[in-house]
């Protein structure tokens, strides 16, 4: 279990720097800053102009296929998610995409919406600002074509079930991703929370990736290259002499799964696309990362326009704020690491990542005496809700204020560091 945790932050940390590097290509390019306030424009506007409860649905409003009330609050709230997430991403350098979903759904959004929300959010921060150029040593073409067609066979299914069960019962689709979310952040959540105890008694091994990389060949990994099932791969010739083989179809079959938890949270789905590489099909682990970015991008794109956009499950509003409010959290965080101590951003993402898992739990009473299951009065149902909801808010909030507030404090030190950088690269800007 300690490996399986060890491989999902891994892969969670790769996925981060993608996403820090993407943001900062986006941030020093006017162009692309040019395209995106165009983008942000029409859509802006109305919200801030608290007309946002009247928008049209192609965009968003409660005339959309698959409603969910919308109010000024509800994307301002959705710029604070995006900044949440932002810098749990920039600072901690592991994912924030799990605190997405979650955090749309308490501020009232249907679950379905937002998981096509952050798919969406996910896919058009990619093709803004994408650095996949600085990845492509390694990626492997013939991984890559047998993933991607796993991938999209299980993005398909995710999102028909994910549609189906809407249609059939609203409450019982909240209810079933709420009821994923609780089992993949209370795992999540409390393997951090011990692994920010074991940091902080080993004090020197505060600042150094405690999330090692494992390069020694699995068993499992060993079995399954040894089957010879056409078509065979060969890959990772730069590991070993004469390079490694696998079937496309074990490959196949883990791009499936990656689809399809991917459109049913609504996350990149690199979380599982690591330990299945790494530890199931015996890949190392640069070619692994190089992969899982690059599968990323198509998986968001193909999952949110074809199995959630187009069928009006995808609020660009809210999308649009996310983004925005991403960009700024990942260059804040970022910059902040260099003054905040390891062990704190530690503890800050266990209790972001258990503060997650409490408000999907807390929800899920409520759904269960809607859907008829438990007997349990209206308002305690919602009242149970409302302290998960306020629960999570409120350790979030208090950690980006911390983070906002300690990089504020810090500023001049950092300007201090930066003209250091500059002089010791002989004043020359890179």
């Amino acid at each position: 279990m300690k490996d399986l945790y060890n491989s999902l932050m891994y892969a969670a940390r790769a996925h981060a720097q993608w996403e820090i590097e993407t943001s900062f290509n986006i941030i020093k390019n006017r162009k692309k800053l040019l395209v995106l306030f165009i983008m942000a424009l029409p859509l802006l506007i109305p919200a801030m102009a608290h007309a946002a409860s009247t928008l049209p649905g192609f965009i968003g409003g409660k005339s959309a296929f698959g409603p969910s009330f919308f109010s000024p609050t509800t994307f301002y709230g959705s710029i604070a998610v995006g900044i949440i997430a932002g810098l749990i991403t920039g600072c901690i350098g592991a994912g924030g995409g799990f605190v997405i979903t979650p955090a749309l759904m308490s501020l009232g959004v249907k679950g379905i919406l937002a998981v096509g929300t952050d798919m969406f959010h996910i896919f058009a921060k990619a093709i803004m600002g994408t650095t996949l150029h600085k990845k492509m040593g390694n990626v492997h073409a013939g991984l890559a074509i047998a993933f991607l067609v796993g991938s999209g066979l299980g993005v398909t299914g995710g999102g028909v079930i994910n549609r189906a069960l809407f249609n059939y019962n609203p409450i019982m689709s909240d209810f079933v991703i709420s009821s994923i979310y609780v089992v993949l952040l209370g795992f999540l959540g409390i393997f951090a929370m011990s692994d920010f105890i074991r940091t902080k008694k080993n004090a020197p091994k505060v600042g150094g990736d405690v999330h090692g990389s494992p390069e020694k060949m699995t068993g499992l990994g060993t079995k399954l290259q040894s089957i010879n099932l056409a078509p065979m791969i060969k890959f990772d010739e730069h590991v070993v002499p004469g390079g490694r083989r696998i079937s496309g179809i074990f490959v196949a079959i883990c791009g499936a799964v990656t689809g399809f938890l991917a459109s049913i949270l609504g996350v990149g789905g690199g979380f599982v696309t690591f330990p299945m590489f790494v530890y199931g099909l015996g890949i190392s682990t640069a070619t692994t990362v190089g992969t899982d970015i690059f599968q990323i991008i198509f998986t968001a794109g193909y999952g949110s326009i074809a199995q959630y956009a187009v069928y009006g499950y995808v609020f660009y509003t809210l999308a649009m704020g996310m983004l925005l409010g991403s960009l700024f959290g990942i260059q804040v965080g970022a910059i902040t690491t260099k003054v905040v101590p390891g062990t704190q951003i530690k503890a800050f993402y266990a209790l972001a990542i258990m503060a997650g898992f409490v408000n999907r739990l807390f929800a899920l009473p409520e759904k269960l005496t809607q859907m008829g299951y438990i007997s349990l009065t209206a308002a305690a149902g919602a009242i149970i809700t409302k302290i998960g909801v306020w629960l999570f808010f409120g350790l979030v909030s208090f950690f980006g204020i911390w983070i906002i507030g300690t990089f504020i404090v810090n500023i001049p030190k950092l300007r201090a560091e930066s003209v250091e950088d500059y002089n010791a690269k002989g004043g020359v800007s890179q």
